[in-house]
């Protein structure tokens, strides 16, 4: 790689001129000025836009999905959890390819109860040193293992990103599923997850404007969901997708598309997700694109060092959420994922908000380290670098329980 290429800015200095495309303004011109024009015309040409140009589309085939129960316990963690574990089939018979989904429910609750639901990178083993957890079948990048497969050396790992107690004990639930289960995070051409149950005949890769391995990763969230309105015990109405830098992505486009996500949370997704891609800053469209040639449609390569041609900007991803609640959330030294591209694309979405009479994110710069600000579009910066804290999950916490109207109690 060029020296160039390798190049990256921190100083706000460097950041070049940009003017965003108007949120508001569709693409014939109008002037969006209430929520029914934008429910009905811009919304749906935005999405069209993400699809074409940058996530790529959906596959439209049904595939047909299952699942079943291979083991739970209502006595977990010592008794303060309800836990089930569930292989959600991905085909027409039980051998096809699928995904474990790991979920604890608080024990005792007196109804269903909200869920968190976001995919994992390291195994569900590694969210909790729960010895009944099972170890991944899939491929794994980041393992102790041998082989690129799970280990029980693994068990509990990354379990500070996953603090399971402290959201059991807010009457919360928490769902998730490795990602590699739905598309393994290499690029072999599409062959070794989701894609290739959709393609047509003769088909060998997705097409230009198809889905890379965000959007797989998304439509296996969605597929969690299905699973999820099914239990009695959870709320469907209150299911909040929440990811972690690429799958902080992941939970954003995930919300787009699928409207029944109560609320989308994004931790320190940078480019590609949350943060402006005009700005520059940290990684960029030519880096991630170079980098992660699998995780995007090919059409979004057309807008490497082009960004300023791009029909939209992240703060238009964000306020496709609207009117749901949406959280944002940066790290002060993760200037990889451009902190303050972060908050001003929160920022620039808020007068979609404004069109349904809601507060978007109410304050006009940053606030000061690991203080929140919250409308219905919430933000913080933490103290410290690229990951998930607990600090930053009890500003989710907080956020859902006011924006969602949720207590144990009720």
């Amino acid at each position: 790689m060029s020296a160039d290429f390798l190049e990256l800015i921190q100083d706000e200095s460097l950041v070049p001129a940009y003017v965003l495309p108007d949120v508001l303004t569709c693409v014939d011109g109008e002037r969006v000025a209430d929520a029914e024009t934008w429910r009905n015309k811009r919304r749906p040409e935005l999405l069209e836009l993400f699809q074409r140009e940058m996530y790529g589309r959906t596959p439209s085939l049904t595939l047909p999905i299952s699942w079943d129960v291979f083991e739970e316990s209502a006595d977990a963690l010592g008794g303060v959890a309800v836990r089930r574990q569930v292989r959600i089939h991905f085909g027409k018979s039980e051998g096809d390819q699928g995904m474990d989904l790991l979920i604890y429910l608080p024990n005792g609750a007196s109804g269903p109860v909200p869920v968190f639901l976001g995919l994992n990178f390291s195994g569900n083993h590694a969210v909790h040193q729960d010895p009944a957890i099972r170890l991944p079948r899939s491929w794994m990048r980041d393992s102790s293992g041998e082989g690129n497969r799970a280990s029980e050396a693994d068990r509990g790992r990354k379990s500070s990103r996953w603090p399971v107690e402290l959201i059991l004990s807010r009457g919360y639930g928490l769902a998730t599923i490795y990602y590699g289960d739905i598309d393994p995070d290499f690029h072999d051409g599409f062959q070794n997850g989701v894609h290739c149950l959709f393609y047509k005949e003769g088909q060998t890769k997705p097409k230009a404007d198809e889905w890379g391995s965000i959007g797989a990763w998304a439509w296996g969230l969605s597929r969690a969901l299905d699973y999820l309105e099914t239990l009695e015990a959870v709320d469907p109405r209150r299911v909040i997708v929440m990811g972690h830098s690429r799958l902080g992505k992941t939970a954003l486009w995930a919300g787009a598309q699928d409207e029944r996500f109560a609320m989308a949370i994004s931790n320190n997704s940078g480019c590609g997700g949350a943060a402006l891609s005009r700005r520059c800053f940290g990684e960029t469209i030519e880096r991630i694109n170079a980098a992660f040639p699998h995780w995007f449609c090919d059409n979004f390569k057309a807008y490497n060092r082009r960004e300023h041609e791009l029909p939209f900007d992240q703060h238009m991803l964000i306020a496709l959420l609207a009117p749901r609640p949406v959280y944002v959330a940066s790290a002060s030294l993760d200037l990889w994922a451009d902190p303050r591209g972060e908050f001003l694309a929160a920022k620039e979405a808020s007068p979609v908000y404004e069109l349904f009479g809601l507060e978007g994110l109410p304050a006009d710069d940053m606030p000061e380290e690991n203080r929140s600000v919250q409308g219905m579009i919430g933000y913080h910066i933490r103290t410290g670098r690229h990951d998930v804290t607990e600090l930053d999950w009890r500003h989710y916490l907080d956020f859902a329980d006011s924006r969602l109207g949720w207590s144990p109690n009720e």
